[in-house]
């Protein structure tokens, strides 16, 4: 068999700029996504610098693009300006929703000219193999080796997949023995998230690669984030005030947007101030195949869980601006979903700017906030009425500042943990990526005590086999 060696080239110390380059020869090497730096660590000013590809991608047969998030497939750019002309392999819903996000990505990163962009997106296009869930794909097939990859749900946004690599020998009969099985899990979603099936463990790895974002505590339950953001609903219409949610375009606003069709039942506008969640959201309702037993169920009462009646969507820039001054002075109690996730840039700034010196409006962080993102101050400064660093200016923080976990759209520590415990046969070797060090130290003590099997104990859901013999950090 090949000699395996994995390279990191983002998420390796933080949890943006996913990219990870799997060599399986000298000539051979896939890459599973490609993502921009975020936060502190995209350098200073956002550095393009950071963007640039600066590995060798000469081997590179093609890009695996576990689901369509900026921080995992946002260097797409850069990837082609430095030669890559292989195929991007994603799955179907993922093949839909990915060039909705690069065009966004390249008018603000790159250029807004209308040519450009069209060239950019037919380039784009060209490239995308669109693969259905579960099925084995051939790679590569040469005398020396066999790769094929399978895609397998994640339940982390729609389109989400964790990726299965098997390398194997032509010229034995196939067997698990006879091929060396590495898994990348993307970002693994949370259990219960609204509109997706829960991701399930595969059979088996022998190198596993594992996101650790949360790696360092447990969400809450459904129930209780559902309870939370009904009181914050509560005291937004007793306040008369709005509750600001900062999400990301596309998972976050549609997972919240079904939620609030459940427990608002007519009360008050949910304004969805986003061009590119609209269309993401449109997107996800064409893509009601891919949903869930769950809403699926609630489409055959006849509810709209993405199109319900008080949903209001704001386009243009002039209505924006009418919408936050409107809110900012009215008194009228609304919820505005708006991005950046992390509030370092888009519509969310503007309504901060005018509602986070007034007590009777709510921040609600509902997904991770990145360090040095304005997001984390917001968060961690907020509920001592500390202040806030917008486009160069210092605002005060008198809105009540509230986090729910439970809305992240990522797997918590047990979650990651019953990922590994579910397989069958267990990887020898995990390496925890797509995390701070906290979190990281964290699962890696976490998965140690849940793997390691003694010699009159087996604990609940382990099987008897090989234990990981190596745990890693990649620092």
């Amino acid at each position: 068999m090949p000699r395996i060696k994995i390279d990191h080239h983002g998420a390796r110390d933080g949890v943006t700029g996913s990219c990870h380059q799997l060599h399986i020869d000298d000539n051979t090497s896939l890459l599973i996504d490609c993502g921009l730096f975020q936060g502190n660590e995209a350098g200073n000013g956002n550095s393009r610098d950071r963007h640039t590809i600066g590995f060798d991608i000469s081997s590179v047969r093609a890009l695996i693009a576990t689901h369509v998030h900026i921080d995992h497939v946002g260097r797409i750019p850069w990837l082609l300006a430095a030669g890559f002309d292989g195929p991007i392999i994603c799955s179907q819903p993922s093949a839909r929703l990915l060039p909705l996000v690069l065009e966004d990505a390249f008018k603000l990163g790159i250029s807004r000219d209308r040519k450009l962009v069209e060239r950019y997106l037919e380039q784009i296009e060209s490239r995308i193999v669109a693969l259905p869930y579960k099925q084995w794909f051939t790679l590569v097939d040469t005398p020396e080796h066999r790769v094929q990859i399978r895609l397998q749900r994640a339940g982390h946004i729609l389109g989400s997949a964790y990726v299965e690599v098997d390398i194997s020998q032509p010229s034995t009969k196939a067997s698990a023995k006879d091929s060396t099985r590495i898994v990348f899990s993307g970002d693994l979603g949370a259990s219960h998230t609204p509109l997706l099936p829960a991701p399930r463990p595969p059979y088996r790895a022998d190198i596993l690669v594992l996101e650790s974002t949360y790696g360092d505590r447990n969400h809450e339950s459904r129930a209780t984030r559902k309870h939370r953001l009904k009181a914050a609903i509560d005291r937004a219409l007793h306040n008369n005030g709005t509750v600001l949610i900062p999400a990301f375009s596309i998972g976050r606003t549609q997972e919240l947007l079904y939620e609030l069709e459940e427990l608002l039942n007519g009360e008050l506008p949910v304004i969805l101030d986003s061009p590119l969640a609209s269309k993401f959201t449109a997107a996800y309702r064409e893509l009601q195949a891919f949903w869930d037993e769950e809403a699926h169920a609630r489409l055959k009462q006849g509810r709209k869980p993405l199109a319900f009646d008080t949903l209001l969507t704001v386009d243009s820039h002039d209505e924006h601006l009418k919408m936050v001054h409107h809110l900012a002075r009215s008194g009228r109690p609304a919820i505005v979903i708006a991005g950046s996730g992390m509030c370092n840039a888009g519509r969310i700034v503007n309504y901060l700017k005018a509602m986070l010196g007034d007590e009777r409006h709510d921040v609600l962080f509902v997904g991770y906030q990145a360090e040095g993102t304005p997001g984390r101050d917001i968060q961690q400064y907020g509920p001592q009425n500390g202040y806030v660093e917008l486009d160069g200016e210092r605002y005060t923080i008198r809105a009540r500042v509230e986090t729910i976990g439970g809305y992240s759209a990522h797997a918590d520590q047990q979650g990651l943990v019953n990922f590994v415990k579910g397989m069958k046969h267990r990887p020898r070797e995990i390496r925890l990526v797509h995390g701070d060090e906290g979190a990281k130290v964290a699962l890696k003590a976490a998965l140690k005590e849940a793997c390691v099997l003694s010699t009159d104990t087996v604990k609940p859901g382990l099987a008897a086999n090989t234990p990981p013999e190596n745990i890693s950090d990649t620092n």
